[in-house]
């Protein structure tokens, strides 16, 4: 598929040529929840932890005798019907990572990249690059871009000037190629990368990875 190419201030340079087997490859949905679902869960910390009766401090004696109060028998103020005492079944820490063949992976990652070449959501530039952050300039490219909403920029390696000038954007996020995730590709409304990220993406998800 032929996509059109621009530069910073929105205007038309070239057109480049997509793999369809990665830009119009077939959506498979389910596939891509599963793979939301599981970046979801591995990014969870299991590390909740509520204590049981005999992790609790307090109630090492019997708070009354056993007979003639005319109150019910006690054995520990810390017993779970207690205020302060153990709780019953709580959490413990565990692992909530699920595991995803890389095969599926990066299915979904080609379904997700075609859904959003397919809504016209897919933005290329010939070129990316700042000698100073300056935040005005970034707004301004995605303004002249035509971009309103969130936009995703999806860079071949991290530069610290583009990063400085995109973080006080709420609704953009810089992304290094190489650890495109479908959270973020479904996040945000649209993609924006040079050609130097298409060639990192199509390095790892083309036919021959």
């Amino acid at each position: 598929m032929r996509v059109p190419v621009y530069n910073v201030r929105g205007e038309q340079v070239s057109e480049a040529e997509l793999q369809d087997f990665i830009f119009a490859a077939p959506v498979n949905q389910a596939l891509m929840h599963q793979a939301l679902l599981r970046q979801l869960a591995n990014a969870r910390l299991g590390t909740h932890k509520t204590k049981t009766r005999g992790e609790v401090s307090g109630g090492g004696r019997k708070p009354w005798r056993q007979k003639g109060t005319g109150r019910a028998r006690q054995g520990s103020i810390r017993a779970p019907h207690w205020r302060g005492g153990g709780i019953v079944f709580g959490p413990t820490p565990r692992s909530y990572e699920q595991k995803m063949p890389r095969k599926m992976r990066r299915q979904a990652l080609r379904s997700a990249l075609s859904v959003k070449a397919a809504g016209s959501q897919l933005v290329l530039l010939d070129d990316l690059t700042m000698s100073e952050p300056r935040t005005k300039e970034i707004k301004a490219m995605l303004t002249n871009l035509g971009i309103t909403s969130s936009a995703l920029i999806l860079l071949p390696q991290r530069d610290e000037v583009i990063l400085r000038s995109v973080r006080n954007l709420p609704e953009v996020r810089t992304l290094v190629a190489q650890y495109l995730n479908v959270r973020d590709l479904l996040q945000y409304e649209y993609v924006v990368m040079p050609l130097a990220s298409v060639q990192v993406i199509e390095s790892f998800l083309g036919q021959s990875a």
